[in-house]
């Protein structure tokens, strides 16, 4: 059987719904994908959507119910196909659904609202240390909050 990857860039559209099937559980959610584009007046323009069914499985599960909400700014790397059903009037339908091998923030979106810091880098300077006058200082034109 072959697998089809894709990556999705989007939106959650609900709060991600967790499960379990048989011993194993998985989170459920709904990633809206929408092009834009700039019209000739120079405004932007709605494109075509993708919605599509994310299924999270493994380590997976953890990672996404702690820090993603339904408006999160994704990016959904996986393995999509077509699941088939037939809905409450007894009608055939189907839908676009993908099987995540990864999920996480898109920046700079989630630069915004996302919690995890890294550790600070440390500063490896061996040489002898130079007079305050001879210090090479950055001006505030290059120094940006939170970057050294």
């Amino acid at each position: 059987m072959f697998e089809t990857p894709l990556t999705v860039v989007g939106n959650i559209v609900n709060d991600p719904i967790r499960r379990e099937v048989g011993n194993q559980e998985v989170m459920k959610f709904r990633v809206a994908s929408n092009s834009r584009r700039r019209g000739a007046d120079g405004a932007w323009e709605a494109g075509n959507s993708l919605f599509v069914t994310v299924n999270c499985w493994g380590k997976l599960v953890s990672g996404v119910g702690a820090s993603l909400r339904k408006g999160s700014a994704v990016i959904v790397v996986g393995h999509v196909y077509t699941s088939d059903y037939e809905d409450r009037d007894g009608n055939r339908r189907s839908a676009v659904e993908m099987r995540a091998t990864a999920v996480g923030p898109t920046f700079p979106a989630a630069s915004r609202g996302w919690r995890r810091r890294l550790p600070p880098t440390r500063t490896q300077h061996r040489g002898p240390k130079s007079r305050p006058s001879t210090q090479i200082r950055p001006t505030t034109a290059t120094t940006r909050r939170g970057c050294h």
